[in-house]
């Protein structure tokens, strides 16, 4: 059976990577005469790189990349690597400018590629997933993330509760999204080492996490809507850690 994890597909996923990361390119398959002004510029990062490009129909694409819409171009890629906690742990000095996201079980593999795309734009340090029960990085979240996986630490933990346990000997302080929580997210000051915990889509984060919480952060909510998107609260909490850190400089 076919990894579909171990390839990409769409012109900008595939664009994306070859300007970041070429070397994790090992072939390109095209479709057939593929008609695009975007082929050139493919072609040529292709070319400077010494990475093959074979033209093919159109079910070989479907064969390497499943059902979804390819655009009538796949790449095979190595696969992104996890960090280990422990190792990632033992090579950082945290200080007030860092800010890392634990996420509590995201299933969805659109909303953690989204996730990573909004976390690499914010600056935020790195991304930390459980071992289980966390979407894998595959090519759906490589899309999502329009090629951005990868391009900060994706550090994986077996147990969360007991990473965030040693990032407060390290000195993170933890703020977990809760709607439940008094706290409104922009009234808290973030100038210390932060780890804000994003919860699963329908759950939301689990309780002994929240527990392991230094303090808990809410949304405001109008017109009766009870909560958003995780990748849209992740974004949010990037976001204003961001402007904080922008109008404290």
């Amino acid at each position: 059976m076919t990894n579909f994890n171990k390839y990409i597909y769409g012109f900008n996923p595939v664009e994306e990577m070859l300007n970041e990361s070429p070397d994790r390119i090992d072939k390109i398959y095209i479709r057939k005469n593929l008609s695009s002004g975007n082929l050139n510029k493919i072609f040529k990062l292709a070319s400077d790189n010494r990475i093959p490009i074979t033209e093919v129909p159109d079910q070989k694409l479907t064969d390497l990349a499943g059902k979804v819409n390819n655009q009538g171009i796949v790449a095979g890629i190595s696969e992104i690597s996890y960090i280990e906690f422990e190792d990632w742990l033992d090579n950082i000095e945290p200080d007030s400018d860092t800010a890392i996201l634990l996420l509590d079980e995201i299933e969805d593999p659109h909303n953690f590629g989204a996730i990573l795309r909004t976390a690499a734009a914010a600056g935020i340090s790195a991304v930390i997933v459980p071992k289980h029960r966390q979407a894998p990085v595959n090519a759906t979240v490589y899309k999502t993330s329009a090629g951005t996986a990868g391009r900060i630490p994706i550090v994986r933990a077996v147990n969360l509760n007991q990473a965030i346990l040693s990032l407060k000997e390290n000195k993170f302080w933890i703020a977990g999204l809760d709607q439940n929580a008094d706290s409104v997210l922009w009234e808290q000051t973030f100038d210390v080492p932060m780890a804000f915990v994003i919860g699963n889509e329908g759950r939301g984060m689990r309780k002994k996490t929240g527990e392991h919480c230094d303090f808990l952060l809410s949304l405001p909510m109008e017109n009766n809507v009870e909560s958003l998107n995780a990748s849209v609260s992740a974004a949010l909490v990037c976001y204003e850690w961001r402007r904080q850190k922008m109008n404290l400089s």
